[in-house]
C-alpha cells in the first residue's frame, strides 16, 4: 500500500475561542494563547523531523498565521504556502458572532448541539442585516476566489464543508501527496473534521 504524508491541524486559539463565539468566517488572529500554541507545535514537528513541501491554509488570518509561526520555528519559511476559502472554517451563517452559551438560553442546548454537531443540518442563513455581513461578503479576497460572491455560502452545514472542500482537495492537494511531497494543511476545526471523515472513510 502506498503511504503518503500529510500533517492536518487546527489554527491556534483566536480571540473569539476564548469568548466562546462563533467566529465562523470573521477574520481573527491568533491570541498570545494560540501565538504559543502554533510556535509550540513548530518545535515538535521539529524535533520529529518533519520538512515539509508544501503548505495549504484557508484565506483567514488564524489559520496563515499559525502555518507562518510553524514553519519560523522549523526553519523552513521558504515553504511554499497556498490559500484558499474552500479550507475556511465552516461558515455558521446567522450564529457568527455569537456566544455559544448565550445561544443555549436563547435556543436550548440540544438545538445548538444539533446545529453545531450534525452532518447534515444548515444553521439559519447570514443575511444582510447581521452586523457581519458587509465585513464578510465585501473582502477582497472573497473577489479573487473561484465562484462569484454570489454563490459563496450564507451558512453550512458539515456536509456542505465537505462538498466545497473535496473539489480543492482533489484537484490541488492529492496530486501533491501523490508526487511524494510532504504536505502541511492549517486549517479549522469543522474543514479538519470533514476531511478527516472522507480521507479516514
Amino acid at each position: 500500500m502506498a503511504k503518503y504524508r500529510l500533517v492536518l491541524l487546527r489554527h491556534g486559539e483566536g480571540a473569539w475561542n476564548k469568548e466562546n463565539r462563533f467566529c465562523s468566517w470573521v477574520d481573527q488572529k491568533l491570541s498570545s494563547d494560540g501565538i504559543k500554541e502554533a510556535q509550540n507545535c513548530g518545535k515538535h514537528l521539529k524535533a520529529l523531523g518533519f520538512e515539509f513541501d508544501l503548505v495549504f491554509t484557508s484565506v483567514l488570518r488564524r489559520s496563515i498565521q499559525t502555518a507562518w509561526l510553524i514553519l519560523e520555528e522549523m526553519g523552513q519559511e521558504w515553504v511554499p504556502i497556498q490559500s484558499s476559502w474552500r479550507l475556511n472554517e465552516r461558515h455558521y451563517g446567522a450564529l457568527i458572532g455569537l456566544n455559544r452559551a448565550e445561544m443555549a438560553l436563547n435556543h436550548g442546548e440540544e438545538q445548538v448541539k444539533i446545529w453545531r454537531r450534525s452532518y447534515d443540518v444548515t444553521p439559519p442563513p447570514i443575511t444582510e442585516s447581521h452586523p457581519y455581513y458587509e465585513e464578510i461578503y465585501n473582502d477582497r479576497r472573497y473577489k479573487c476566489s473561484d465562484v462569484s460572491q454570489d454563490n459563496l455560502p450564507k451558512a453550512e452545514s458539515l456536509k456542505d464543508v465537505l462538498d466545497r472542500l473535496l473539489p480543492y482537495w482533489n484537484e490541488k492537494i492529492v496530486p501533491e501527496l501523490k508526487s511524494g511531497k510532504m504536505i502541511l494543511i492549517s486549517a479549522h476545526g469543522n474543514s479538519s473534521r470533514a476531511l478527516l471523515k472522507h480521507v479516514e472513510g
